[in-house]
This record gives structure tokens, sequence and C-alpha cells, in this order.
């Protein structure tokens, strides 16, 4: 059972595609960046949250490093990631909403934050990370894109598992009206089963986008120092900004 929203099927039922959809092999150089930042609050970083943390790809590098805790809200997403981090504790629930009773010296948001749609979500999410970061620690947030860099675009993926199944996709990122807080993707899914037979899912996802001020702003009215770096990536994209939070020690 899952409690992800109607219309995002990719975290529900085809869930078990994400290892095809999304390869954990993809994920080294961002999680190795990541860690750097992560790293970079006044503590000594050992236990980690991360908040959104879906099929556990950025969790598969980062525990060789951390002591992970992670939390999701699709629990068919959760199943994959145990799988894959069978040594991280892992919790359902709602990056807005989580509370665990408990801080740690580190908090890790990523792309997981684009569903955060309008001021107010994100808002939630920003103050559950503050909530969850110890004094003196770091919260670090990767959206896939801010409202001053965001440009329409598609991109393709998909790999074919040793068992026959195979995925490809067609992402297709665009913008019905600037003036607001969200973007459309369009997914187009091609799901190979081992028979050999070919389906096709299409959905759409709304995602978040917010100007780099507002990033800051929220940050630094949950109580954070706020700034913002960019990444560091030899693939062949455009670096994304990641906004960082430090929560004083006093």
């Amino acid at each position: 059972m899952t409690d992800v929203p109607a219309g995002r099927r990719l975290y529900g039922d085809l869930a078990v595609w994400w290892p095809l959809i999304s390869p954990v092999e993809e994920y080294a150089e961002e999680a190795a960046f990541a860690a750097t930042v992560l790293t970079s609050g006044s503590v000594r970083v050992r236990d980690v949250l991360e908040l959104g943390s879906g099929g556990g790809n950025n969790a598969a590098y980062l525990k060789a490093q951390f002591v992970l805790t992670l939390v999701d809200i699709s629990e068919d997403m959760l199943t994959v990631s145990r799988r894959l981090n069978p040594e991280c504790a892992h919790h359902r629930a709602d990056m807005r909403t989580v509370r665990l009773g408990r801080t740690f010296d580190a908090v890790f948001v990523h792309d997981a934050v684009d569903y955060m749609t309008t001021e107010a979500d994100l808002r939630r999410a920003v103050e559950a990370a503050f909530v969850h970061c110890r004094p003196g620690g770091v919260a670090v947030f990767v959206p896939d894109n801010i409202a001053e860099t965001f440009v329409p675009s598609s991109h393709l993926g998909g790999s074919d598992g040793a068992d026959g199944e195979g995925v490809r996709f067609l992402g297709w990122e665009w913008d019905p009206d600037p003036a607001d807080t969200w973007t459309v993707t369009e997914y187009a899914f091609l799901l190979r089963d081992t028979d050999g037979s070919v389906r096709v899912v299409h959905e759409t996802h709304r995602l978040g986008v917010f100007s780099r001020d507002v990033w800051l702003r929220l940050l630094t009215d949950a109580g954070f120092e706020a700034d913002a770096v960019v990444e560091e990536t030899t693939e062949d994209r455009s670096p994304r900004e990641l906004f960082v939070g430090h929560r004083p020690e006093a």
C-alpha cells in the first residue's frame, strides 16, 4: 500500500521497475558530491536522515560513509530500497509532517523535494528538516530546477535486466505558466516483461520550481544559516544548485 497521490504510478505499482528506470550506477558521482556538502557542518557527521529517499540509490553510496535513516512516503519505493539497503533504517512518512523524535548530524533531501509545488509545502519540508537537524548540523536540498535556470527539455532513459525485462522512457519537461510555482513533466514508459510483451504507461507529474531567493528565505525563516552551492558534475547536463542550511550551535 502506498500513500503517493493518484497519477504517480511511478512510485506505486511501477516501483518494481525503478532499478531499470533509474539504475543505481547512475548515482555514484552525485552521491559523492552530496557527501562533501553533508560534511560541511561544524560537527562530525555520522547519523544522516534522508527525506524522500525513494528507491535508495543515493543511500547505496552514502551508507559507506554514514549511518542512514531513510524516509519516504511510498511503501512500494521503500520495499525497493530495503532490498538494496537492508542495513539502513526505513520509515514511511511524508517529508512535510514526519517527526521521528530525534535529531541527526545532517539531513539530506534529494530531488523528491521537487514534489513540493507550493511555497507552503516547501516551507513545511524545510521546517521538518530543521526539527531533525542537531545544532551545528547541516541540511542539504537538491532540487532539479530553480526558477532562474529552468529550461523546457526532454530526456531519454531506461535499461535492461538480466532476465529479459527492460524499460525505456521519455521525460518531457515544460512550464504551462511561468508565473506560478510548478512545472509539468510528461512521462511515457515502455515496459518489456520477461515474456517479451511490451506495454506503455503515460502519466503527468507536477513539480515545484522556486526562485533562489525563496529557497534562501525559507531556510532562513526555519532557523538555518542559508547558502547555495553549485554542483560539480561531469555529466552532460547543467549543474544543479544545492541549498544548504547550517543550524547554529547556539
